[in-house]
Formats: C-alpha cells, sequence, structure tokens
C-alpha cells in the first residue's frame, strides 16, 4: 500500500492468498491418495471394492471438517504451536525411514522381493533407449527430458514462505528484528535440510523409478510394510495439521484487503474460513493432479511473491540507494 497504493495491495494479497491456496491443496491431494491407501492396508483390503470409506474424494472432505474446520477457527496463530511440533516431528520421523530404507533396498532392478512382472514393467521403458540395468541403477548428476520444465514452477513454489512471516512475528514474545532473524535462519535451514536428504536418500534408493509421490514407489517395490504404513500415518498427520496454520496468512490477507481497520468479527473469521476450506476441497476433488496446481502456482503467485514484488518494493521504498546501486541493479537483475 505504501509503495503502490491500491494495486500494489491488491497483487500482494491476491498473491499471498493464491500461495496459500495452493499449499493448502498439495497438503489435502496428499490426503486424498495416502488415506484409501493406509485404510486398505489396514482392513487387509487388496482393491478397491467401490465403499465410500476408500473414495479420496469423500475421506478428504471428512478430514476438513472433523479435523482441519475445528483448528483453522482458532483466533491466534500461537494457539497451532503444538500441533506444528507434532507435524514437525512426523516429518523427521518420514525422513528417518526414508535413509533407513536407501540402505535396505539394493538397487530396484536386481532386488529379490519385485517380482518377474514387475521387472519386466519396469525394464520396458528401457527397451528403445539401449539402457542397460547397470545404467539404470547409476546415479545421474544432471537429467534433462521433457518432465525438466515442471521442475522449475515446482522449486519456485517450495521457497515461498513469505506470507507466514508476519502471523509468526505477530506471536513472538518480546519480539524484535533480530528475534525474527533468528527464527527465519532456524527454520529455513531445518526445512532445507529435511528437504535436502529426503530427495537425496529418495532418489539414491530408486534412482530414475522415482514416482511424483515418493511413498507411492515405496509402496510399488515393498508392498503392504508396516514401517511404511507408520509412515504414511505420519505423513498424513503431518499434512493435516499444515492446513491451518496455511490458512491464516490468506485469511489475514483477504481481512486487511476487505475490511481493513474493522473490529474482528467471528461470523466474519467463520465465514472466510469456511469459504476457503471448501474452495481448496473444490480443488482437490476436481483438479486430475497436483502437478497443475503446482505448476500453476508456481508460475505466478510463486514468482510475484519470490522476485517481482520484494524487487519492486525495493526500488520503491529504498530511497538512499541510487538505482546505480549494486542493490538496485541486483534487484532488477533478479526481476529480469
Amino acid at each position: 500500500m505504501k509503495a503502490f497504493g491500491m494495486p500494489g495491495k491488491l497483487a500482494a494479497s491476491g498473491s499471498i492468498t493464491m500461495q496459500n491456496i495452493g499449499a493448502m491443496s498439495s497438503y489435502l491431494f496428499i490426503v486424498k491418495y495416502e488415506l484409501p491407501l493406509v485404510i486398505k492396508t489396514f482392513m487387509n483390503i487388496e482393491e478397491n471394492t467401490g465403499e465410500w470409506y476408500l473414495n479420496g474424494d469423500y475421506l478428504v472432505l471428512l478430514v476438513s471438517v472433523i479435523l482441519i474446520l475445528p483448528l483453522s477457527l482458532l483466533k491466534n496463530l500461537g494457539y497451532l504451536g503444538y500441533t506444528s511440533g507434532f507435524s514437525l516431528l512426523c516429518m523427521v520421523f518420514f525422513l528417518i525411514v526414508v535413509i533407513w530404507k536407501m540402505f535396505q533396498i539394493p538397487c530396484p532392478m536386481d532386488s529379490g522381493i519385485i517380482n518377474a512382472t514387475l521387472i519386466n514393467a519396469t525394464l520396458a521403458p528401457f527397451a528403445d533407449e539401449n539402457i542397460t540395468i547397470d545404467d539404470a541403477c547409476k546415479p545421474k548428476y544432471f537429467i534433462f527430458n521433457s518432465q525438466t520444465v515442471y521442475a522449475v514452477p515446482i522449486l519456485t513454489f517450495s521457497f515461498v514462505c513469505h506470507p507466514a512471516i508476519l502471523p509468526i512475528y505477530e506471536e513472538l514474545k518480546s519480539r524484535s528484528r533480530k528475534r525474527m532473524m533468528n527464527v527465519s535462519y532456524v527454520s529455513f535451514f531445518a526445512m532445507f535440510l529435511m528437504y535436502l536428504l529426503a530427495a537425496l536418500f529418495g532418489y539414491l534408493t530408486f534412482y530414475g523409478r522415482v514416482e511424483s509421490e515418493l511413498l507411492h514407489t515405496y509402496s510399488a517395490f515393498l508392498g503392504a510394510d508396516i514401517l511404511l504404513l507408520i509412515v504414511r500415518l505420519a505423513v498424513l498427520m503431518a499434512v493435516t495439521l499444515t492446513v491451518p496454520v496455511v490458512i491464516f496468512p490468506i485469511r489475514s490477507s483477504v481481512t486487511q484487503l476487505l475490511w481493513a481497520g474493522k473490529e474482528f468479527s467471528w461470523w466474519r473469521h467463520c465465514a472466510i474460513t469456511v469459504v476457503l476450506l471448501a474452495f481448496t476441497n473444490v480443488l482437490v476433488i476436481f483438479v486430475p493432479t497436483i502437478r497443475d496446481i503446482f505448476g500453476f502456482i508456481g508460475a505466478s503467485a510463486a514468482a510475484m511473491l519470490i522476485f517481482i514484488l520484494p524487487s519492486a518494493f525495493y526500488i520503491k521504498l529504498v530511497k538512499k540507494e541510487p538505482m546505480k546501486s549494486v542493490q538496485k541493479i541486483g534487484v532488477c537483475k533478479i526481476n529480469v
């Protein structure tokens, strides 16, 4: 608002809303696809027999109403500190299992736990490419193919954390810029390390056979594994408890855009929450793959929040630096 007036405020609020809706959708997609598999394993059901409790669309609606909605209606973000800590522990457990499985599972191409049918299906894509089993089991530092372009918006999407900064800052005790920076450094490093290790050890386990969802890859090679089932439950719990945290910055952005300066209203608070959650569930049910949401949000809202808006704000608001300074030239290059 200070930099560009109402157009700038609309751009920032719109980008924050779009990006966080994309984040919520990605978490609910995991619930949609993983929860039916967990139920099938618990009930020892090998094939989907059509029951409603094996339908991911019904399950994601049920989880949204029973678990996510009550937590999302809380007034302050600080109340979710315990649930966020528990979800983080679940993801740490997931990472530990991913690392341990890499040492337990040999190269998928020569693993004794894979039957002949799976071996034939695995080797089939390589038949026309003259790639041997040894080549398929060697890590490649760089891979360029038709799918590489999808990695760019997904990587961009994963770097967006700007919208959560102010709500977290508001919840700090004795808040200051220094304390907020310390929180940022610890959080960024911890998440970077977890993403890096999960991706690295997941790839070194299956190489070119890694699916778009890592847990599905383990299921294809291990089948009904008890430890894998526990990991699925941990991941489901983590993503479910993260959705209410993501709703806070969206709701705050919408409130500041439409009802700036108004006193807090429970009716407005609840209405915004229900509408956001309902819209996200519609996306998850009707959009075919998570990659479509990642691609669109990463190429639009995420790019705005990471590169365009911060750079534009810096150029507009920082008057002490001339346009020919190193800082502003660097900012311009980032935008380009």
